[in-house]
């Protein structure tokens, strides 16, 4: 399986950007598609995910109210719209995918998820 995603780039505070990260090579829809961010010096986080019916979302408390997730499953592919970027939003993103079903209490989890794409650098800068 990979992962490959786009979208990031440079805005200035205030602004918005949508990333997009398409999952190749597996057999079906992956249960769980997300979205984590890692600054510099600081340990990847939990940013978003939805669930393969779309039912269930859930969203960082940092991000909530300004980012949405969505997916396309006959594709393969999770967004991330960003809307009222900060500074501290800075950090590259990664989308990651998860199988199975997991319990709510893991969703944040990074070492839950099965596989990772290679980041995107979203920069948050005036």
């Amino acid at each position: 399986v990979q992962l490959q995603a786009s979208g990031g780039g440079l805005v200035q505070p205030g602004g918005s950007l949508r990333l997009s990260c398409a999952a190749s090579g597996g057999t079906s829809s992956f249960w769980h598609m997300g979205w984590f961010r890692q600054a510099p010096g600081k340990e990847r986080e939990f940013v978003a995910q939805m669930s393969r019916s779309g039912g269930h979302t859930a969203f960082s408390e940092s991000v909530k109210g300004r980012f949405t997730i969505s997916r396309d499953n006959a594709k393969n592919t999770v967004y991330l719209q960003m809307n009222m970027l900060k500074p501290a939003d800075t950090g590259v993103y990664y989308c990651a995918v998860r199988a199975s079903r997991l319990v709510l209490s893991a969703l944040r989890d990074p070492n839950q998820y099965d596989y990772w794409g290679q980041g995107t650098l979203v920069t948050v800068s005036s």
